[in-house]
């Protein structure tokens, strides 16, 4: 560390150099965040108006849908920002706070994808007692709990990360601050911090995941076993959205961080960051409002009423 400075800013590289690209790039994602926005919030709107979607099920996905707003707004104005400037500069305490947020927002998603299957395990698996197992205070104590472990785990992480020291290289070879690509630049020893990512990292992925399997388990089981064909359609429907919510979000994220830093390639790693901060956010509205038919029903009410109220 002779004869260097501390880092006080990152500069962030973004996705891409050539200035061919910047304006179709930038327009590409204003349109992606702009969906994201609409459709993230129109599924907020929809379950609060209407009563008919106030239940477990529907609580869950309004938080889903916050979270994925929060983590998106967190990390894809800064994209846009590179392509009109070419390259970001953020400060130190901009890129602690611009990965906290992501990293909270992504591991509370994690946890409300896990309440979600239990949801839908009590659901198939035990109608019967569906409204008595997932009740209001239920509800809320797993909501509140998959907050506090998404900002519990953000605080591990950034403060492992931004407890090393940074004194050569400022430049992230990434679109926005994210663990691998900040941690990769520290001049210090950051083995204890590298094992710190991969144990607390794979502990809430696994443990998230382990739980979401054991609930599919039992509720393709059920669906075997009924009788009705109408029963088994519905189950399925049921489930469908979630499932697919599900594969494509520990799909990216398995790849992401549960690799060796060594196998990190940055070109894959910001395909797979892109996915995951930008795309995912956007297609969890689509996915869960193109399979749903309440929620199809609900967007029906809400534009017949505009439609009355505007007298057309």
């Amino acid at each position: 560390m002779e004869n260097s400075t501390e880092v006080t800013e990152f500069i962030l590289l973004g996705l891409t150099n050539d200035p061919e690209l910047q304006v179709p790039l930038f327009v590409m994602f204003t349109v992606i965040y702009l969906i994201t926005l609409i459709g993230n919030l129109g599924i907020m709107a929809l379950i609060v108006l209407d009563s008919r979607l106030h239940t477990p099920m529907y609580f869950f996905l309004s938080n889903l849908a916050l979270v994925d707003l929060c983590y998106s707004s967190a990390v894809t104005p800064t994209v846009m920002a590179g392509f009109l400037l070419g390259h970001k500069v953020m400060s130190y305490n901009a890129c602690a706070a611009q990965m906290f947020i992501f990293i909270a927002f992504a591991t509370v998603e994690s946890y409300l994808l896990t309440c979600m299957a239990y949801d839908r395990y009590a659901a198939v698996c035990k109608p019967l007692h569906y409204t008595t197992t997932m009740t209001t205070g239920v509800c809320l104590c797993l909501a509140i709990g998959s907050y506090v472990c998404g900002f519990l785990n953000a605080s591990i992480h950034v403060g492992c990360t931004f407890s090393l020291s940074f004194c050569k290289s400022n430049v992230v070879q990434d679109f926005f601050c994210d663990v691998p690509a900040v941690m990769i630049l520290s001049c210090s020893d950051r083995h204890v911090s590298e094992l710190v990512l991969l144990y607390v990292g794979s502990f809430n992925i696994f443990f998230a995941l382990l739980v979401i399997l054991i609930s599919y388990i039992f509720i393709f089981i059920t669906i075997r076993k009924m009788q009705s064909s109408s029963g088994y359609q519905k189950a399925l429907t049921t489930c469908a959205s979630h499932f697919t919510a599900v594969s494509f979000f520990y799909g990216t994220l398995t790849f992401m961080y549960l690799q060796p830093s060594s196998s990190h390639s940055m070109d894959t790693d910001k395909i797979a960051s892109l996915f995951y901060t930008t795309l995912i956010p956007m297609l969890n509205p689509l996915v869960y409002s193109l399979r749903n038919k309440e929620v199809k029903s609900a967007l029906m009410k809400v534009f017949l009423e505009a439609k009355l109220f505007l007298g057309l």
